[in-house]
């Protein structure tokens, strides 16, 4: 990944993630038009959201393809914000893709996407409905024991906001309709790839991949994941070097999937991007704590929290990443 190597972990910082920015983009371009050839497909669609990672998908499929084979969908729901639109918009014109907005809220209405997630919520907040927001928040895992204990926070029409443990029924009983919002978006990516004769193409960097933040057969679906393998600092770093728009590469990341404005350290991380990469860096290439605690603004206890975090959310979304499981491998079609 052209990451320069720490020959003296006392200068492990920030700096250890740097990478050649042209060697990188040359590299991911490369090992996509060679991915599409395989697959016999002539282009990427993806949905765009306004966030780093999928502007940057959009940049480096361009640069793979060229605007005119690649297709971008902007597709809000009745939670979303509007913003995420406006800046998907910017990104298209930006770079001169075709780009067309699929609403999802009224499949979803239609679904029952909101009402059963508001059913679950009245189990706790009776009162909950027209006018009322809602999401969700976990513990913060260096300040307890890293126990990953979820939280509902609702606001009621007069703006209060009050913070309610939820029994796991109701947990899995909000993700669960939540959910159906990835999962719709991703049978309209599908729709579009098969009509195109187009590869899916999948925007998570390597932070959200390794701890199984992405809903199984929804984000986590695609047929190509060409930013992986980069820290969420690289995805940044490259964003500059490709020419997203800076209104962009200067948005906090957020999940815009609650009705409530929420952060991604809010709802999944333990850190903001920048010091989860630090840690993750160091638990992967075997670092010595202290490297870690100094480089990342942390203490030793904080990273030895950090890192159980970390090994937890490996374990428990181990999972998502396993394609459907056979009782006997079929030979003929195995890998």
């Amino acid at each position: 990944m052209n990451i320069r190597p720490t020959q003296d972990t006392a200068a492990f910082s920030a700096e250890t993630l740097d990478i050649d920015h042209a060697a990188e983009t040359d590299r991911i371009v490369a090992g996509l038009r060679e991915q599409l050839r395989g697959m016999k497909k002539r282009g990427l669609v993806l949905g765009l959201s306004g966030g780093i990672d999928s502007s940057v998908s959009v940049a480096l499929a361009v640069r793979a393809v060229g605007a005119k084979n690649v297709f971008c969908l902007f597709m809000p729901e009745n939670d979303s914000d509007p913003e995420s639109l406006r800046l998907g918009r910017l990104v298209a014109e930006t770079f001169g893709v075709d780009a067309v907005v699929e609403d999802i809220g009224p499949t979803l209405q239609a679904m029952g996407c909101y009402e059963r997630r508001d059913a679950f919520i009245r189990q706790l907040v009776p009162a909950y409905g027209e006018g009322w927001a809602s999401k969700i928040v976990i513990a913060n895992a260096l300040e307890g024991e890293g126990y990953n204990i979820s939280s509902l926070v609702v606001q009621d029409p007069q703006g209060k906001q009050t913070k309610l443990r939820m029994p796991p029924p109701v947990y899995l009983g909000i993700v669960a309709a939540t959910n159906m919002k990835q999962r719709t978006r991703k049978q309209i990516e599908y729709y579009h790839a098969d009509r195109l004769n187009f590869a899916v193409l999948g925007t998570p960097n390597r932070l959200e991949y390794d701890q199984g933040f992405f809903v199984k057969n929804g984000d986590g679906a695609a047929d190509v994941k060409p930013i992986a393998h980069l820290y969420k600092s690289q995805v940044y770093a490259l964003a500059a070097y490709l020419g997203i728009p800076e209104e962009i590469r200067r948005r906090p990341p957020t999940t815009d999937t609650y009705s409530l404005e929420q952060t991604q350290e809010e709802f999944y991380f333990s850190l903001p991007y920048a010091r989860m990469d630090l840690c993750l860096y160091g638990l992967n290439n075997g670092l010595p704590i202290e490297a870690v605690a100094q480089a990342a603004g942390l203490t030793a206890t904080q990273v030895e929290r950090v890192w159980a975090d970390i090994a937890a959310k490996r374990k428990a979304t181990r999972y998502l990443h396993l394609g459907p499981q056979l009782v006997q491998t079929v030979e003929e079609i195995a890998d």
